[in-house]
Parts: structure tokens; sequence; C-alpha cells
């Protein structure tokens, strides 16, 4: 006896690796069936991920206090879930760092509660005295 339940293709665009496959994954009641389309692994590792767990890289910018540059670019040191992303740039705009700042130094910690660190990623020195 079959009971009917809900199919759905969805449509992706990896973006594991430079390829850019085009994906296709059969959702049967909510859940991953079928994966097509890859040509590598990271292909439905990709997919799978993204359609129970989104995550991105937030890129963005603080101001820097005394700095040679108003501000400094910084990311996320690894991805977040995507739901996060406002939050994570409300809290940015609300950063500041004195210079000098370096890459690497971390910009704002355990961003959101996600346990993941916002890093500098360019060198901004401190603003040079006029004599």
């Amino acid at each position: 006896m079959e009971t009917g339940g809900s199919k759905e293709c969805r449509e992706l665009v990896c973006i594991g690796c430079p390829l850019g496959c085009n994906v296709t994954v059969e959702l049967e009641d909510g859940r991953i069936g079928q994966i097509t389309g890859n040509t590598c692994p990271r292909g439905a590792d990709y997919v799978t991920k993204e359609l129970t767990d989104p995550r991105r890289i937030v890129t963005s910018l603080v101001r820097v206090i005394g700095g040679e540059l108003a501000v400094a670019p910084v990311k996320t040191a690894s991805d977040i879930p995507k739901g996060l992303i406002m939050d994570c740039v409300r809290a940015l705009k609300e950063t500041e760092l004195e210079a000098p700042v370096h890459i690497g130094d971390v910009a704002l910690s355990n961003v959101c509660g996600t346990g993941v660190d916002v890093v500098v990623t360019a060198n901004v020195g401190e603003k040079t005295k006029e004599i």
C-alpha cells in the first residue's frame, strides 16, 4: 500500500569547487534522496549540507580608531549558520578596533555564540602624527 508521500526535485549550483556543477537532488517528505549532476564527491556533500544546515563565511569591515585607514576588512574564521548572518553583521557594526591591527587579529570572539571568531584580513597601521 502506497502512502503517497510528497516528492520534490531541487536544483542547486555546487560551490564546493570551481566546476560549479548543476546538481539535482530528489526530496521525499523532506528527506534527501538521489543526488545527481555532481562530478566529484564534494557536490553531494555540498547539497546535503546546504539542505540540512546551510552555512556561510561572512566578510565585512570594522572601524579602526587611530588608524591610517578608517576601517579594516574582516571575515569569519569558518562558516556560520546562514540564519545568523544578519546578527553577525549587526555585531560587527558595533565593533571598533584600535590601531594598529594585523592580519589574523581577532576582531570579535565567538560571534553570535557560534564558537567562530571574526579575524582581521589586512594590516592597518597607526595614523602618523603631523608635525
